[in-house]
């Protein structure tokens, strides 16, 4: 029907042609977040990024540093693409000598929820006895 509202579409383009958006569910399940222990403390974000590059894809690596004087922990997270890549840095980087140290690689662990209070526990100085 001429004049219709679907008359000036000509190609409806089929699911192959369409970029389907993925959420962040999607995502997380896809991809595969990697605790990196034993690392020098020289390394740099830089350092990680590059090495994990050569099992795939990365989504992002990180160094964690220590809040106070800013130098590195010894230890960081790297976010590989999806879990082939992951179980492939894995297999190729666990225990593998970088800098004189044998890299600690394995699938991180959900992050544990922080507690807001300051209360830790124990007997500290600011703790009442009774």
């Amino acid at each position: 029907m001429e004049g219709s509202p679907d008359s000036s579409i000509e190609h409806q383009p089929e699911s192959a042609d369409v970029a389907v958006p993925i959420t962040i569910k999607e995502k997380i399940l896809m991809s595969m977040k990697l605790y990196v222990g034993n690392l020098s403390f020289s390394t740099t974000n830089s350092d990680l990024n590059d090495l994990f590059a050569q099992s795939g894809k990365v989504e992002s690596a990180r160094i964690v540093t220590d809040r106070d004087s800013g130098l590195s922990r010894g230890f960081g997270f790297v976010e590989m693409a999806d879990r082939t890549d992951g179980e492939t840095a894995i297999s190729q980087l666990n225990g593998r000598e970088v800098n004189g140290r044998a890299l600690k690689v394995n699938e991180a662990k959900p992050q544990e929820p922080r507690s807001g209070g300051g209360d830790r526990g124990g007997r500290g100085r600011y703790n009442s006895r009774y």
